[in-house]
């Protein structure tokens, strides 16, 4: 057994200072020992798989950092780590709890994932080692996993075994601070057959930007395909899967860089699967941060398939999640104003609703993942 102090020191000495990730009880005294440290940064996540695109956005800022989850989360998990991590070849390293292990005790909804959790790493092509359990084997766990990581620029996992880590107290803490809600400007939308097209919006975008102190993430589908189209530029990021995740993708890199400006186009159809990161950036995202939906109530990249977002009020929600300036926005202009409205105090969030379609002969970008990420990250940090 170990103290957390052990393990979270020594990686600290390999520059890993950020923490995101879904509680479990084997990582309770992890989270308690990064909480009570001013030092180092937690982000509690929604879910495992927003966890680890935070954690990537954090990388991509200049900051090494560790997902941790439970492995019956491990599936939520799987999507960024085979479309995201693994492709754009981000390197984070993964601590993941081995609940269910074969000769430990545990409950029966854990008994399958226990037996699979190293055969699900080892589908995923993320090279994997049991959590060190003596003091003396952590430089060594972390030695390797920071080499794999420094030379193939992708994650690497340490499972953890029941009882690893020493208990640890949580301090005392002020209660937290809650945000006022802020109130959703702009009318209601209405239908209306002069909706805007995406590419008018993103033309507008990329015009109102600058290369230098903007970074522009596009979710994955025709968003990304049309922002390419629009002008490829360093500062951009196209999502090719990870279907939900860019929003906490942004939110990592924006809290990992405040000196930057974070523009994160997201999709109704996107931002419906995974709509518990609105909380997380309601709560963590400052005013670096601008999430703009774009919403055309289609699943518009394969076959124009309704979404449910004609029901949803996602300005609402937004608000309700502690963004500061939520706007809906039903013209080019007005999505104008509101993203140059100076913003001091938490996430900016525009709801935008669009037209469906794309424009003709719509290209792919020709640049790889790896490579739009290699040369986003020698952008903003060099």
């Amino acid at each position: 057994m170990i103290n957390a102090k052990d393990f979270v020191e020594a990686a600290r000495s390999f520059d890993f200072e950020w923490y995101c990730g879904v509680p479990c009880s084997y990582l309770t005294p992890f989270i308690n020992y990064v909480i009570n440290d001013s030092s180092l940064t937690y982000i509690s996540s929604a879910n495992e798989g927003d966890a680890v695109a935070t954690a990537s956005g954090a990388t991509i800022g200049g900051k090494r950092a560790i997902a941790m989850m439970q492995n019956s989360g491990l599936g939520n998990a799987v999507s960024p780590l085979t479309s995201l991590s693994y492709v754009f070849r981000i390197p984070i390293l993964i601590i993941c709890t081995h609940r269910g292990q074969p000769g430990v005790p545990d409950e029966p909804q854990h008994e399958l994932m226990g037996q699979v959790t190293g055969e699900l790493f080892d589908t995923m092509r993320i090279p994997w080692e049991s959590f060190p359990t003596s003091e003396t084997e952590i430089h060594a766990a972390l030695e390797r996993a920071d080499k794999y990581m420094r030379k193939e620029q992708r994650p690497y996992a340490l499972v953890m075994s029941k009882g690893t880590v020493a208990p640890e107290t949580l301090a005392p803490a002020s209660p937290p601070s809650i945000r006022a809600k802020a109130n959703a400007r702009g009318e209601r939308f209405i239908q209306s057959a002069n909706r805007p097209g995406r590419q008018d919006v993103l033309k507008m975008i990329v015009a109102e930007t600058s290369p230098k102190n903007d970074v522009i993430l596009a979710t994955t589908g025709f968003s990304g395909r049309e922002l390419y189209a629009v002008q490829d530029r360093d500062n951009h990021f196209y999502m090719v899967g990870s279907m939900g995740c860019v929003s906490s993708l942004g939110l990592g890199l924006a809290l990992a860089r405040p000196d930057l400006r974070v523009v994160i186009v997201d999709g109704d159809g996107a931002a419906l699967m995974r709509m518990g990161n609105f909380s997380t950036l309601g709560k963590y995202a400052e005013s670096n941060l601008v999430h703009l939906l774009l919403d055309n109530e289609a699943h518009d990249s394969t076959g124009a398939q309704a979404t449910v977002s004609a029901h949803t009020d996602f300005a609402e929600i937004a608000s309700a999640c502690g963004y500061r300036q939520i706007t809906r926005a039903q013209t080019v202009e007005q999505v104008k104003q509101a993203l140059l409205e100076q913003s001091t105090d938490g996430a900016k969030f525009i709801h935008a609703k669009i037209a469906t379609g794309t424009i003709e002969n719509l290209p792919r970008p020709k640049i790889s993942p790896e490579a739009v990420y290699a040369r986003l990250s020698k952008s903003i940090n060099s």
